[in-house]
């Protein structure tokens, strides 16, 4: 939406206020909700049946505002407060042990959810795409160290004896790396 590309009303834990209030800040004509998108309902609460979680962990990469705990072959569970309902960990899941109840009750849209409570879950997600941020430049960072480590011994990697060759190939690795860390110094600029 901020790029222009999607349109106001496709937001259906917003509801139909949520489109009134986006319209007014945007100065955008408020349109019905696009029920391809959802309907708009209560607040879900995420739920998963202990007895049929395997730990495959891709819930827990799913959520956007980190209340799924557990660990890789463990059971897994969803910490109530935090969860916003957003249906992210719902697709993931290899055995379908999610379910989604309604917490609020008839109310829906705005009348769902508290200011505090649309505050906590804006501060988590931050927090979220930050550490996401974060591990990606970790593995990127893995990654070049690996090459490095490759490079250092190209003659046993390689099936080419012939100096010239590996000196090619060293260069070329050399380049490609000399890129990477360009690369990864633009993104850890502020």
């Amino acid at each position: 939406m901020a790029a222009g590309v999607a349109e106001i009303n496709r937001c259906p834990p917003g509801g139909a206020e949520g489109i009134t209030r986006l319209s007014e800040l945007t100065g955008l004509p408020a349109l019905p909700l696009d029920n391809s998108r959802g309907l708009e309902g209560p607040r879900l609460l995420a739920v998963i049946d202990e007895a049929w979680c395997i730990g495959c962990t891709l819930c827990i990469k799913a959520c956007p505002v980190d209340c799924i705990i557990g660990a890789p072959k463990r059971m897994h569970t969803v910490i109530d407060a935090l969860c916003t309902g957003c249906e992210l960990c719902l697709p993931v899941c290899p055995v379908d042990c999610i379910a989604l109840l309604p917490v609020t009750g008839e109310r829906s849209g705005w009348q769902a959810w508290s200011k505090p409570l649309a505050d906590q879950a804006r501060q988590r997600y931050g927090a979220h795409q930050q550490r996401a941020a974060r591990l990606d430049r970790e593995q990127a960072d893995r990654q070049v160290l690996k090459t490095e480590h490759q490079l250092a011994d190209l003659p046993a990697h390689s099936r080419h004896t012939d100096p010239a060759i590996l000196n090619t190939k060293r260069a070329v690795i050399e380049a490609a790396l000399a890129r990477a860390r360009e690369r990864q110094a633009a993104r850890d600029k502020p």
